[in-house]
């Protein structure tokens, strides 16, 4: 197929996650920001496509930017399939993602040498896939080896760091993007 080209972005689900991460309804958001409750739920349902200045108002009745939004928005296509580079000799580590643009997830590879000396944080969860190879893992003071196929997920906020321990070793890495807010599960009343 060709290449992939940019959509339109679809802001309406990143202005109902914002709205609901705050735990405000619509007719909070139409009072903060002098819009009208049909016309909100018209945006989040992408029926209808604010203006920049309407944005701005949605934006700072969310304590936002137009611009945080956009970048969380998502595109109107559904399907994006990214190909493995070109097989060239590679003699080094390497990071490549698998995920185009700002999305609600986002997943990497990595291939050959991991700096181990570097202790990551991620504010959101996280998951390690050993696809090739072998990786030692130092999380919350505890030692885990993984091999080909073994998997290792971190709750968001867990310091640690991982190291190749195999030559061509390949990690993927899938995380929930740093802009979703890490909302608890609280139960329904």
């Amino acid at each position: 197929m060709g290449d992939h080209k940019e959509q339109p972005l679809r802001v309406g689900a990143a202005v109902r996650r914002r709205r609901r991460a705050l735990e405000l309804t619509l007719a909070v958001v139409a009072e903060r920001s002098g819009l009208s409750v049909p016309f909100l739920s018209q945006i989040e349902n992408e029926r209808a496509r604010p203006s920049q200045s309407s944005l701005e108002k949605v934006a700072d009745a969310l304590r936002t930017t137009a611009v945080e939004l956009l970048a969380a928005a998502d595109p109107a296509c559904s399907v994006d399939v990214v190909h493995a580079e070109s097989a060239e000799p590679d003699f080094g580590p390497r990071m490549r993602s698998l995920v185009r643009g700002h999305h609600q997830m986002h997943a990497q590879e990595f291939t050959g040498d991991h700096d181990a000396g570097r202790e990551l944080q991620y504010r959101n969860d996280q998951l390690l896939y050993v696809a090739d190879g072998a990786v030692d893992v130092e999380a919350e003071g505890r030692a885990y080896r993984l091999g080909r196929g073994d998997t290792l997920y971190l709750t968001g906020g867990v310091r640690h760091r991982w190291r190749a321990t195999v030559a061509d070793t390949r990690v993927v890495v899938v995380a929930v993007a740093e802009h979703i807010e890490a909302v608890q599960d609280r139960p329904r009343p």
